[in-house]
Order: structure tokens, then C-alpha cells, then sequence
């Protein structure tokens, strides 16, 4: 008998799934890399997942 398989993840709708991104804030360090900060999707969080939010039927408000 097989098993069911769970519904696959949510991608968000905002980024698409591609949920950080590194900004080059230009120029090096005295190192020579390159200084970065990481953004983050503010709809997901970083997570790439959108929440499903369920709503209950006959529930009260």
C-alpha cells in the first residue's frame, strides 16, 4: 500500500524562492573581499516558504 505523500512546500509569491540576496555595498576592505550585506525577503523572512494561512469554516470571529 502506498504511503501519501505531503503537499510540496509553498514557494513565495514575493521572491520566488530565491529569498536572500547578497548586496555588494561596493569597494573592498583592506583585505581585499568585498563588503557585503545579506538582504532577506520581508514576506517569508528568508525562508524561501510561504505560510498557508487556513481558515476554519463555521468558526466565530
Amino acid at each position: 500500500m502506498a504511503q501519501p505523500t505531503p503537499p510540496p512546500p509553498r514557494i513565495c509569491p514575493a521572491c520566488d524562492g530565491f529569498a536572500s540576496a547578497a548586496i555588494t555595498l561596493g569597494g573592498r576592505d583592506r583585505h581585499g573581499h568585498l563588503r557585503t550585506i545579506t538582504a532577506h525577503c520581508p514576506a517569508c523572512h528568508g525562508t524561501g516558504i510561504a505560510r498557508t494561512r487556513r481558515t476554519r469554516e463555521g468558526a466565530r470571529a
